[in-house]
């Protein structure tokens, strides 16, 4: 029934492809750290534009905590306008109130994820971020390293991590804000922390905040709330995706600007 392709063949394309798109993504015009909602519709954006955009997520599965909506019920819900950015992706949904939708979780992360891969974004899983790499007041890559790594025995940790370059920088990593952390750690950007729930003040400041920081450096969905101290938002996710698409936004400035600078 299956043709005889052993275990060999089979380790060996696996290395060959991962070694062979890894190699050419060492080197990238985006990388977005977190693939949540905010940083998968940043990087289709952005790989849909023509950028060579590289996602890292610490986990082995991708879309955060869309996959459950809130309270482990996946449903998923939605403010006007964000049904609009639900029709660019051919995501299902329903009004249950004016300008209130819901969604299927699995469906709209699925289809979120098969999209940008259709646009083609690499992904990197399991990967964590640990450091940016930082030349001249400015933001030129990322340090990485296996997050298996980091459940290790400390006496055997001592496993260096790799160092890849961008020309733009996305933290996606929500409340954490991992990315804009390991600045503040250095004095070079002051975090608020993120507010008590306020769904109505939160998903517009989110938007509106999603921004450059840092030179180098943009800040996307729930990070956005945690580095200006906005009040969370809880399970609703239309300023997710809207603040997303910003985010590419903002980088496809800053990146065409670089363009011209070199010209």
């Amino acid at each position: 029934m299956f043709e005889k392709n052993g275990e060999v063949a089979i380790s060996r394309a696996i290395v060959r492809d991962f070694s062979d798109w890894f190699d050419k993504y060492i080197v990238s015009d985006a990388v977005v750290v977190g693939g949540g909602p905010s940083g998968l519709v940043a990087s289709y954006y952005l790989a849909k534009r023509g950028f060579k955009t590289l996602l890292i997520e610490s986990n082995n599965y991708l879309g955060g905590g869309f996959w459950i909506g809130g309270f482990l019920m996946n449903t998923v819900t939605f403010r006007s306008p964000g049904e609009e950015v639900l029709r660019e992706f051919n995501i299902s949904f329903r009004q249950v109130e004016n300008d209130l939708f819901v969604a299927d979780g699995p469906n709209a992360c699925s289809k979120l994820i098969s999209s940008a891969c259709d646009a083609g974004v690499k992904i990197l899983n399991m990967v964590k971020f640990e450091d940016v790499v930082l030349k001249d007041n400015q933001i030129k890559g990322v340090v990485i390293n296996w997050t298996p790594v980091s459940s290790l025995p400390r006496q055997i940790t001592c496993v260096d991590p790799i160092a890849l370059e961008c020309k733009v920088l996305i933290d996606a990593t929500g409340h954490d804000a991992n990315v804009c952390r390991s600045l503040e750690k250095r004095g070079l950007l002051k975090i608020s922390g993120f507010g008590p729930m306020d769904v109505i003040t939160s998903e517009s400041e989110i938007v509106k905040h999603t921004e450059q920081v840092y030179p180098g450096l943009i800040v996307t969905g729930m990070a956005v709330s945690t580095v200006y101290g906005i009040p969370r938002m809880g399970p609703t996710f239309s300023a997710m995706l809207l603040s997303g698409k910003k985010a590419a936004e903002v980088a496809e400035c800053l990146l065409v600007a670089k363009k011209e600078l070199l010209v």
